[in-house]
């Protein structure tokens, strides 16, 4: 019988990279619990201790102490800044590179510190990069080549979320969807077998459980299906508007421009000391927050306030620029925008209590579907990490309108629109001296027909303008997708003029060749 060595060898690699990102994220998951149990107990002081005003002063200094700390370690390495996934996804698209070693210390130190606070930031997204930077250090020190550093990254990342998760199959498939966008053999089998390990590492040495996992579990009554739809429209409107308040985030911050945008954050720090006073439930990622109202569903009022509080607060903390995630405040939204249609329909009559974690549950799916624009992860990853497979047809249908709610109003992945705001400095860096302007227009049969934006194999140094189809015009979107007749507008400099005219040419020539 013959054994192929590739991929036994992909898997052993895949198992140290397991191993060793389940032990660094692991670490990071339990310190940043254990660092926003004592703010907890700080924010407690400032309610019960008759000295409330040497705990608000000793606070206020460490908030200021700590956020000189955060800046000075982040403003060494812009790449540490943020989510972390838009800088992987850059990676293994060959259009960033990172120093691993510098990301990885600066990244767990910073993110403990900011995350830890209570910030309404998530702890995935760093997780992702943390998984990352691990596997492309064990990569560089074996000496691979960039096809297996690559390899190496999508095994990290998959086994980053993993371990923050307790999602070994989402970990993976959220790689393969958003972050690699390949299916292929490798792939696939080394970023699975790196997540599985991980996560064993997470649970069995760390006794780390699944963030959400939920018991006492009732099916949604099929009768109750119809109100899905209605769901999945109002998530898709909703995510559509957390992405443009998320992209728009760092303008918040434009009138502090005596301060240096590394330290930002005292903002962030200041604005929750009256949330730790007045709902210290609210403070964090979010899964407290969850569990909680899976069990006791707060007043239609109370919601409200909890999702405009959560909205506000994560943007801002978010916009900010320090390492912190969206993944879970995604989610704590979903679950609270669920939870409150569910009490909606329960004060009319129209829904029994007992099902209003249902719509927790499926509201979690279509948020994070509408927002990422990946649906079958979202699905996934709320299965595993609910710790039930009862609800898939319920969040498929949930996830696929919110999903194409927020395409037909132009929304694109959250992360990729992260990504292109991160590389457009350097994109309009490469367009020196004159600019020129280029039109194509896209040939039937090629290469360019059907093509979705992201597609495209431009050269460095071009950035599409605008896409005219009809008598519309269309701003660059990842997801359009080019259709014989729309007009291409390139922007590209002079001194590369004729060589991107070439290839465009090829481009808009080479499969319609092979078609005559």
């Amino acid at each position: 019988m013959k054994i192929d060595r590739t991929r036994l060898l992909t898997v052993g690699r895949a198992v140290v990279v397991g191993i060793l990102v389940g032990i660094v994220v692991s670490t990071f998951r339990w310190l940043v619990e254990l660092i926003l149990d004592q703010w907890r107990h700080v924010y407690h002081q400032l309610v019960v201790s008759p000295d409330k005003g040497f705990w608000l002063a000793g606070t206020i200094i460490a908030m200021i102490l700590f956020t000189f700390i955060v800046g000075q370690i982040i403003k060494g390495d812009p790449n540490v800044n943020g989510s972390g996934i838009p800088q992987v996804e850059g990676q293994l698209a060959g259009q960033m590179t990172v120093n691993p070693f510098s990301v990885l210390w600066r990244k767990f130190s910073a993110g403990l510190l900011t995350i830890g606070s209570g910030a309404m930031l998530g702890r995935e997204g760093p997780s992702i990069q943390l998984g990352a930077a691990v596997a492309q250090l064990y990569g560089e020190k074996r000496g691979f080549d960039s096809r297996n550093n690559k390899l190496m990254i999508a095994m990290g990342a998959a086994a980053g979320l993993s371990a923050a998760f307790g999602a070994p199959v989402a970990g993976t498939l959220f790689v393969l969807e958003e972050v690699y966008r390949t299916f292929s053999m490798l792939v696939w089998l080394g970023a699975l077998t790196s997540a599985v390990v991980a996560d064993m590492v997470s649970v069995n040495v760390f006794g780390l459980t699944p963030v959400l996992s939920m018991t006492k579990l009732h099916d949604l009554p099929l009768m109750d299906y119809a109100w899905l739809p209605v769901l999945g429209i109002l998530l898709g409107l909703f995510g559509y508007a957390y992405q443009r308040a998320t992209l728009w985030a760092p303008n918040m911050f434009r009138w502090l421009k005596w301060l240096p945008r590394h330290y930002h954050f005292i903002v962030v720090f200041l604005l929750l000391i009256p949330v730790g006073i007045w709902a210290p439930q609210a403070l964090g990622g979010g899964a407290s927050l969850i569990l909680h109202d899976a069990n006791f569903v707060p007043t239609i009022s109370v919601l409200v306030g909890l999702i405009v509080l959560r909205f506000v607060y994560s943007t801002i903390a978010f916009g900010s620029g320090v390492p912190g995630g969206i993944f879970l405040p995604i989610l704590t939204l979903g679950a609270l925008a669920g939870a409150l249609f569910g009490a909606v329909l329960v004060r009319f009559g129209l829904l029994a209590p007992v099902n209003v974690m249902n719509m927790m549950i499926v509201g979690m799916a279509g948020y994070f579907a509408s927002i990422s624009k990946a649906p079958f992860t979202a699905i996934v990853l709320i299965a595993e990490m609910v710790g039930s497979m009862t609800h898939l047809v319920a969040m498929a249908i949930v996830a696929l309108i919110a999903y194409l709610v927020v395409d037909f109003m132009g929304g694109e992945p959250i992360y990729e629109s992260l990504l292109a705001r991160l590389r457009l400095p350097d994109q309009l860096s490469a367009l020196r001296g004159r600019l020129e302007e280029m039109t194509f227009v896209v040939a039937p049969g090629s290469a360019l027909e059907d093509a979705e934006v992201r597609q495209l194999q431009l050269p460095r140094g071009v950035l599409i303008q605008r896409i005219r189809r009809g008598s519309e015009e269309h701003l660059p979107n990842g997801d359009f997708i080019l259709q014989v007749g729309d007009e291409l507008s390139l922007l590209t400099d002079e001194a590369q003029f004729k060589q991107v005219w070439t290839v465009m040419q090829d481009l808009n020539k080479e499969t319609e060749a092979q078609h005559g």
